[in-house]
């Protein structure tokens, strides 16, 4: 006899009873799967990284700062941006560790901002193992209409 695991005996129930115009899948979305696989990497860091990345402004900081050290003003002056939004971005983007600071030895008053080099490797890392391809394995849904099995295979008995 066949082996049908619960989701798919309950998709071909509600088949027979409901037919396919029923709620199903409705009942198919309420179904959780326990089989999902840990990631290869830290999502929560991951994703507050790209949140971070996400914003415009920021991104072209992180661009310019890949092109070496640079203060407050230099970036302002690239971006045409005052130096309080400059420095507001550049505490979002130290805030998940991807920009390090360091003041000047002689004059405190000036900070330089550079890439946290390490960070980078890691969100680079990150990226890689994330959306390696490699990690896309086959598989058959076990829900839905493509899980359905042909009503002909289930041993159906009326009362």
């Amino acid at each position: 006899m066949l082996q049908l695991d619960k989701c798919t005996l309950e998709l071909a129930y509600l088949s027979l009873t409901y037919g396919m115009s029923g709620n199903i899948i409705q009942h198919m979305l309420n179904y959780i799967s326990n089989e999902i696989k840990p990631t290869p990497v830290n999502l929560e860091l991951l994703s507050e990284r790209l949140k971070v990345l996400a914003e415009p402004k920021r991104l072209l900081i992180f661009n310019l700062l890949m092109e070496g050290v640079q203060c407050n003003c230099e970036l302002g002056d690239a971006l045409h941006m005052p130096p309080n939004l400059i420095s507001h971005h550049l505490s979002k983007l130290r805030a998940v560790g991807l920009v390090d600071v360091e003041r000047d030895a002689v004059d405190s008053r000036w900070v330089y901002y550079s890439v946290n080099r390490a960070a980078l490797e890691e969100l680079n890392s990150a990226f890689g193992a994330f959306f390696d391809p490699k990690r896309i394995q086959p598989r058959q849904p076990k829900c839905g209409p493509q899980a359905l099995v042909s009503l002909t295979d289930i041993n159906v008995t009326e009362k």
